[in-house]
């Protein structure tokens, strides 16, 4: 049975999620607010459904905050979103958006795609060892000389498409297609920003080499 967590501060929104999925077959978990968000993580869902406009403590900044903690897939819930809120809740950690109001089975049928996708991704399979640099596929875990750099989901994706097709270079577009998805309600600038942190956090292990800029073309990974 897969674990979703609601974090929502309309409690009529809540309830009607909340029952849609139980009668789907899912545990649901639920949350008041972004405070009580964090705390649930804990409990380990397969899946979080996000508010971003929660007073106090956002959907984007809860986001933030317990994705280098949760690998799982984070839908966001808004009213309105314009193409710049897009990025930021992409380079926050998310992987899709819904926008009220919304289809109870256009949104099982997302979360459904996203829980089926990342548990096909965690069978994938094998490690890369680059030099110091280990690409554990099967826990997606990167560790240089045996000890961690915590990445966010989407960061560790794009290394993951990168590596395992060492040498290919993959453009912006391609890139946020294979990551996020063909049907993924966003724009492919966002990938630069991950790319960005992810040479960032393999910098800080003197490892930054492996993700090379092919001007004018796009990005490869160099063993």
């Amino acid at each position: 049975m897969y674990k979703i967590l609601i974090a929502d501060d309309e409690p009529d929104v809540v309830s009607l999620i909340k029952d849609f999925f139980e009668l789907e077959g899912y545990l649901v978990l639920t949350a008041r607010d972004g405070a009580e968000a964090v705390a649930a993580v804990s409990k380990a869902p397969d899946l979080i459904l996000l508010d971003i406009n929660m007073p106090e403590l956002d959907g984007l900044s809860v986001c933030r905050r317990i994705r280098e903690e949760v690998s799982c897939p984070i839908i966001f819930l808004t009213a309105r979103i314009e193409d710049h809120d897009k990025v930021e809740g992409f380079a926050a950690g998310g992987d899709d958006y819904v926008i009220k109001p919304f289809s109870l089975d256009e949104l099982a049928a997302r979360v459904a795609a996203h829980i089926r996708r990342d548990h096909r991704e965690a069978k994938s399979g094998n490690r890369l060892v680059c030099g110091r640099l280990t690409i554990d596929y099967d826990s997606k875990q990167v560790t240089a000389d045996g000890k961690d750099i915590t990445l966010a989901k989407k960061e560790f994706q794009i290394i993951e498409l990168l590596s395992k097709n060492a040498g290919q270079v993959y453009d912006k577009e391609r890139i946020y297609e294979r990551v996020w998805g063909y049907d993924a309600e966003g724009d492919s600038a966002v990938v630069a920003e991950h790319i960005r942190r992810i040479r960032a956090k393999l910098g800080k292990a003197g490892e930054e080499k492996h993700i090379e800029t092919v001007w004018g073309m796009g990005y490869k990974w160099v063993k």
